[in-house]
């Protein structure tokens, strides 16, 4: 490698780690919003199973 690719491969690593590091606050985001999601579907199942069994009770 002469020293214009040596160049250009570290301008292309330079820029491809500036897009993972603007991206990331998103993609960390993403899979925030889908725990939180997951965690919001299992509490309403958990409530919806109890006032179930306490309707068939009274």
């Amino acid at each position: 490698m002469n020293g214009n690719q040596i160049e250009g491969l570290i301008g292309m690593v330079l820029v491809l780690g500036i897009l993972v590091l603007m991206a990331l606050p998103s993609v960390l985001g993403v899979l925030r919003d889908r725990r939180m999601d997951r965690q919001i579907r299992v509490a309403r199942r958990i409530r919806d199973a109890a006032h179930r069994g306490k309707s068939l009770i009274a």
